[in-house]
């Protein structure tokens, strides 16, 4: 019911205006970096230091026409070319549906391939982000094709909830892979839909990848995961050049030091940009453990009132269609 709420409130566009117009004074701040690429280099180079790697996400959402996703690229190749200026530990990672998927595959296509040029000429990573289920076949298409044209500093995301997600593993295992356990909501025809049958999945992916893989970006800020994970690899003696813990911004600060301390390799998902509300409220429904961060990290009593208030209009609106 939770993870419902909060992905409902995700897609719902009026709600993202108003948070827009908010800007970050509800809190979001402290797992957003900034509104604009000044701020969120700043927060890179500041990982950076810590021994932290980053992967850069300029937020976008309802992306439907030619024009805004234009503009989305010329903000993602401004961040390529902060990336290689500033000479920072960082990579890229974009959304199709931000660049035009939903508006035309081929405008769409041709916007990635300008953005996956200018960053194989800086010498930098580029990462195609898994959506939702109608986008998945859409996305990889995306993926063959630029690698098919010889893009090589292309990898892309597999989410454990589909059942079709060791195939895929398996199927592109020669490319750099960020696993996950997905974020939005799937019909059971597709995707696991219950907790244990997802993390077993997730742990499948992950042993395989390690084992035949190319290198491997393992996002969870799960303790039970990452203990596996660190276990599973010392077993089968990968070496830790191989693989990365990824976190999101903002989330579980101690957790990121102490593995990058250990000496694994880690790397922070930086998001930016002023459109942060669905993939914030997505952050909330991925796990359910995210609000109790949320509460004790970012919440202020003007951010439990929006969210409230936004959770009552997402439910009102349920029981009005539900008595239509």
């Amino acid at each position: 019911m939770l993870r419902d709420l909060f992905i409902g409130l995700s897609e719902n566009q009026l709600l993202n205006r108003a948070a827009r117009n908010y800007g970050l004074q509800l809190g979001a701040q402290q797992v957003v970096a900034g509104t604009n690429i000044t701020e969120m280099m700043d927060s890179v180079k500041e990982l950076n230091q810590a021994g932290i790697a980053c992967t850069i996400d300029n937020l976008g959402e309802f992306v439907y026409d030619k024009s805004e996703a234009i503009r989305a690229k010329e903000q993602i190749l401004a961040v390529v070319k902060a990336i290689h200026e500033q000479q920072a530990d960082a990579h890229i990672s974009l959304k199709p549906s931000q660049l035009g998927l939903d508006i035309d595959y081929e405008f769409c296509r041709e916007q990635i391939k300008e953005i996956a040029e200018k960053a194989s000429r800086d010498d930098i990573f580029v990462n195609l982000d898994m959506e939702n289920y109608p986008r998945l076949e859409p996305t990889f298409r995306l993926v063959n094709e630029l690698s098919e044209e010889g893009y090589t500093n292309i990898g892309t995301v597999i989410q454990a909830y589909f059942h079709r997600a060791l195939k895929d593993t398996r199927a592109y295992r020669d490319m750099r892979m960020r696993l996950v356990k997905g974020a939005y909501k799937e019909s059971p025809a597709v995707a696991y839909q219950k907790k244990q049958e997802i993390d077993e999945n997730f742990i499948r992916i992950i042993e395989w990848h390690l084992l035949h893989g190319k290198f491997t970006s393992i996002a969870t800020h799960d303790d039970r995961i990452i203990d596996h994970v660190k276990r599973f690899a010392a077993e089968h003696d990968i070496e830790r050049d191989q693989f990365e813990f990824q976190m999101l911004y903002g989330f579980r600060k101690d957790l990121q030091l102490a593995l990058a301390k250990e000496g694994y390799r880690f790397c922070t998902y930086v998001p930016f940009g002023e459109d942060w509300y669905g993939y914030f409220m997505r952050r909330l429904a991925e796990r359910p453990q995210n609000m109790n961060l949320m509460v004790k990290q970012v919440f202020n009593k003007k951010t439990n009132t929006v969210i409230g208030l936004a959770a009552g209009a997402f439910l009102l609106g349920r029981l009005s269609k539900r008595g239509k």
